[in-house]
């Protein structure tokens, strides 16, 4: 069932579900989640269930602003309300010590929990309502809503290709930035990224005021977080990373046969796939429309997609790590 999410109405009966250990796909400036009350396990195993997600694979909670952080979190370090302060609402998850006494199903059975703020209109509008319920929701679980593993949705009508029609959905357009958020684990006594997103490494080291480490980098292993499973964001088609020049190469190997693939680039290619579309050469505007792309190649069924590699640049970095994740699958 999907409602206007930008109703009042729509966003108190949204509410009013979670509250009731339900369901909800909701929009955020990355990609539409599915959401359930954070604090509530049976209801957070129902999110797991619907999207065949093992249970030890953690889920984002989404608060409404820095302040509910510490309903969750037990110690919120410098470094992490630098980045909140800089960048919350928005595209950020934050790695933070949990509570022990919250959160638990969410985060995996972890010590540590993922929490974000959310830049969406609407995404906001059904956190304030969900505190204001009765019993009160102060945070909501939400992983990409779509089958565990596949292309993450970043309209209304994906989410609902993706489930059954008793689910409500949110409707907030199509998301604005396009892919998920980074990740910055603060647990280590440094920043460590474990998944780029549209802010830059660049952006989130200036915030913090100082480096921003990877995980290879780092002595132990690092917090599981949502989304950096080496297989992850793939479509049905098998996709395939070359350069320009072997994209072209192939195409031209195969002739009249490269109609059957989709092909997905930056360059100004020759062929005869109806299933050719441009990349743009922006590498913001590339992820607001790269899951919706694969999902339209899915949609026509091609059983190929070929892309070309993005640039060398940091900019590309979270384009770069999905496409290479959906190539893994």
């Amino acid at each position: 069932m999907i409602l206007d999410g930008r109703q009042d109405s729509s966003v108190a009966r949204a509410a009013q579900v979670l509250a009731a250990g339900g369901l909800v796909a909701f929009p955020t400036e990355t990609v539409y989640g599915l959401g359930a009350d954070a604090g509530n396990e049976q209801a957070v195993a129902g999110i797991f269930a619907a999207k065949g997600r093992p249970s030890d694979h953690p889920l984002i909670v989404h608060v409404a602003d820095a302040a509910a952080a510490s309903l969750f979190a037990a110690a919120v370090p410098p470094v992490a309300q630098r980045l909140m302060q800089a960048f919350w609402p928005g595209p950020l998850t934050l790695i933070l010590p949990r509570r022990p006494d919250t959160g638990r199903a969410a985060a995996g059975g972890q010590d540590s929990i993922g929490l974000r703020c959310p830049a969406h209109p609407v995404a906001h509008a059904l956190l304030l309502a969900c505190a204001a319920a009765t019993p009160a929701v102060h945070g909501v679980a939400g992983p990409s809503a779509n089958r565990f593993g596949r292309v993450s949705p970043t309209t209304a009508a994906h989410v609902a290709s993706e489930f059954d029609q008793d689910l409500l959905v949110l409707d907030g357009g199509a998301t604005p930035v396009g892919i998920e958020s980074a990740i910055v684990d603060c647990t280590r006594g440094v920043p460590v990224l474990l998944r780029p997103g549209t802010l830059t490494r660049a952006q989130i080291e200036a915030a913090c005021g100082e480096r921003l480490w990877l995980p290879q980098e780092m002595p132990g292993a690092a917090p599981r977080a949502s989304g950096t499973l080496e297989s992850h964001y793939a479509p049905d088609a098998k996709v395939r990373l070359m350069d320009g020049k072997s994209l072209q190469t192939a195409l031209d190997l195969l002739g009249p046969d490269a109609a059957a693939i989709a092909v997905y680039a930056r360059s100004s290619l020759r062929t005869r796939s109806p299933h050719y579309r441009r990349m743009p050469d922006d590498a913001v505007e590339t992820a607001r429309q790269l899951f919706a792309v694969l999902r339209d190649f899915d949609a026509a069924g091609v059983k190929l997609i070929w892309v070309e590699t993005p640039p060398d640049d940091p900019a590309w970095d979270g384009v770069r790590d999905r496409l290479r994740r959906a190539a893994a699958g």
